[in-house]
């Protein structure tokens, strides 16, 4: 979320285009009704603070059926 450069309350975003790997061109627009300014902003990755190490996959959550059908067995 951004702040209107004309007004400076809060403006939501419209839409946007990827412009490049690390920039997205975003189409904003002012939430105050007696203002309503539509403006263009980018947002671009600049630095990456922390890159994540390997990552350990999760089993998949079991399905209903499955799970139902394990929990009834815990019930004997």
């Amino acid at each position: 979320m951004m702040n209107c450069p004309m007004c400076l309350h809060a403006a939501h975003t419209r839409s946007s285009v990827q412009l490049s790997e690390n920039t997205k061109e975003r189409y904003n627009q002012c939430q105050n009704i007696n203002c309503g300014c539509t403006f263009k902003s980018l947002e671009t990755v600049t630095d990456i603070i922390m890159c994540p190490g390997r990552v350990n996959p999760a089993p998949p959550h079991p399905s209903r059926a499955t799970a139902k059908a394990a929990q009834g067995n815990l019930w004997l």
